[in-house]
């Protein structure tokens, strides 16, 4: 007999919601270095720092779903600039008792949430290994993102339809 949950009176446990990691995986990465080694050289000041963060998903069966987290960014700018980067992180979910209608904010919140500190330090593995100091991106708050994205749906529907 298979190792079950069983209740107080023999009957498998509910679980309840969850969200299974199928697996993750590298799509893309990039990482470019282009004025090595003058970029190396110790700087005067903080170059600009950018970071762009997207959330994609694919529905690949009723309860699987593939999650990009992509991450864009870098240092510097113009001819000044240290290093950029680029990175497709995924993760293959799978939602099990989670209602319809919070499926999407599961997938588009609690996912990319669950991708982000190993993207975070292929991103820093990949600085530190350029020749440079510790890259750590901040936290990301996907909710606000989330929320975010929605209002700029709404806005663009709003427009369309008037």
């Amino acid at each position: 007999m298979a190792n079950e949950a069983r209740n107080g009176n023999g009957a498998p446990a509910q679980q309840g919601p969850q969200i299974r990691a199928l697996g993750q995986y590298i799509k893309d990465f990039s990482f470019e270095n282009p004025n090595a080694p003058r970029s190396l050289q110790p700087q005067t000041t903080s170059p600009p720092i950018n970071v762009q963060v997207n959330v994609n998903a694919k529905q690949l069966a009723p309860n699987d779903f593939e999650i990009e987290l992509k991450l864009e960014g870098g240092a510097g700018e113009g001819a000044n600039v240290l290093f950029n980067f680029e990175l497709s992180y995924c993760g293959v979910f799978q939602l099990v008792d989670i209602p319809e209608q919070q499926k999407h904010p599961v997938v588009m919140i609690e996912c990319p949430r669950l991708l982000f500190p190993f993207a975070r330090q292929i991103v820093a593995d990949a600085v530190s290994n350029g020749g440079f100091p510790p890259f750590l991106l901040n936290p990301i708050d996907f909710g606000a993102l989330y929320q975010q994205r929605m209002q700029e749906q709404n806005a663009t529907a709003s427009t369309v339809v008037s």
